[in-house]
């Protein structure tokens, strides 16, 4: 059988990755796909960049849509990124009848509704197992692997900058805007990190396993999203004086009353194996109703480790290039006409617990006045440290940190105690507010 015939938009990092393992594990891939892989053209504004990631006899444009008109080409892959050009591109794919592979999870995560309908259509495939978590196969993992559960939440760092900043911030005690640097000049981080340090990108990847998992669409602006940027060292410090590590979590869920859908800094005890992941690593924990707890970890990033995501995407619209479009596995594990319409649930009705920090002033009475706030309001108390002055403020010092773990309560009722315990005389600065993941 006649090689499948691939064109590439894009040849940065990830093009080249793909074309490197493509020709190394060329024999390989085809027996397990059942025919050859062939990428023979490129179209990438840098022409003289893609000639010299392509090589010879691969056709080499600048107008993505050469390779969308041309009839031979049977599957697009999609490395440009971003909202804008990206999106035209791959509906125009769909509509020329092309199957598509991309990396990009901005473009899902906000016009994936759009897209797979689109796709669903045309009787083609839209494959993005390197949208989320580089070379980490979670996708395959949700939409086939785990097929026999009811998915009960899933929690993941998904982002390697981010782990890397909080790595080097509790291993060395530096700031945010230390570690940050040294992680531009490593180059973990962008120049303009916003989208990584922000929370965004995790956004993107955990709206995406979310609409999976549960059989929604996609909803990334229903996401509540935080980033790591006012993470202070000393909360670091201070967590693991109390036996967790601070990650950036993408976290959804399952609740009685809808599904969670939110990224932000979370206290994960030291003993689960998400808190050891370290560096630029990426992990995703699943839990299953029938399968329990299982960890997926890995390179979430990089050249070729987004490149075995793409070409395992590759290889399967390859094994399924020719059958039925109705047997094919749903882009979102459910079929479309079984979506389900559970509501996003807004950032004030999830429940969880929480690490909160006050910087108050240090006299008799004020522990007593926070605790009896936080009763009345039906938060439970689950640790309690107070720092000795001088240890916060220096010798002589009037202020001191009081650090408390609470059992789990309703973000709109802590929001409410909170701004009570904030206009307190007493409460020097504003409080620190992390929430708690057991992981349970």
């Amino acid at each position: 059988m006649k090689p499948i015939q691939v064109g590439l938009l894009g040849a940065g990092t990830v093009g080249s990755g793909t074309f490197k393992v493509l020709q190394r594990n060329q024999e390989e891939i085809k027996r397990r796909a059942g025919r050859g892989i062939e990428i023979t053209m490129v179209a990438d504004l840098d022409t003289a960049r893609a000639r010299e990631v392509a090589g010879e006899g691969v056709k080499v444009v600048a107008d993505a849509r050469e390779i969308i008109a041309n009839p031979d080409i049977g599957i697009v892959i999609e490395l440009i990124g971003g909202y804008g050009v990206a999106k035209q591109l791959v509906l125009e794919a769909i509509a020329a009848g092309k199957h598509v592979v991309t990396a990009n999870k901005a473009l899902l995560a906000v016009h994936g509704t759009e897209i797979f309908a689109a796709a669903h259509a045309k009787g083609v495939m839209v494959a993005f197992e390197a949208a989320v978590a580089g070379g980490i196969p979670i996708i395959k993992a949700l939409r086939e692997g785990l097929t026999a559960n009811s998915i009960q939440w899933v929690a993941g760092i998904i982002n390697g900058t981010t782990n890397f900043i909080l790595s080097e911030m509790r291993d060395k005690g530096l700031d945010f805007a230390t570690v940050l640097k040294e992680a531009q000049r490593l180059g973990y981080a962008e120049a303009d990190p916003t989208f990584d340090i922000e929370g965004v990108d995790a956004g993107h990847k955990v709206t995406l396993m979310s609409a999976i998992a549960f059989g929604i669409p996609v909803q990334f602006d229903k996401a509540h999203i935080e980033g790591i940027t006012k993470l202070a060292a000393q909360d670091i410090k201070y967590a693991e004086q109390l036996g967790y590590r601070i990650k950036l979590l993408g976290i959804t869920k399952r609740t009685a009353k809808g599904i969670e859908l939110r990224v932000h800094p979370s206290l994960v005890p030291a003993k689960r194996l998400l808190a050891n992941v370290e560096g630029a690593m990426n992990a995703v924990v699943v839990h299953g109703d029938a399968v329990g707890t299982t960890l997926y970890y890995g390179k979430g990033a990089g050249s070729e480790p987004t490149a075995s995501a793409v070409i395992a995407d590759l290889v399967d619209i390859t094994r399924l290039h020719t059958a039925d479009a109705a047997h094919r596995v749903p882009h979102l594990a459910f079929h479309p006409d079984a979506m389900s319409d559970l509501k996003v649930l807004p950032m004030a009705e999830v429940v969880t617990s929480y690490y909160l920090r006050l910087r108050v002033a240090d006299q008799a009475g004020v522990l007593a006045k926070v605790t009896g706030l936080l009763a009345t309001a039906g938060i439970s108390i689950d640790a309690v440290l107070q720092r000795e002055a001088d240890e916060v403020g220096g010798e002589g010092s009037t202020q001191t940190d009081l650090i408390i773990l609470t059992h789990d309560a309703r973000e709109g009722t802590v929001d409410d105690v909170l701004a009570e315990l904030q206009a307190l005389p007493t409460v020097l600065e504003p409080i620190v507010r992390i929430r708690k993941e057991e992981l349970k």
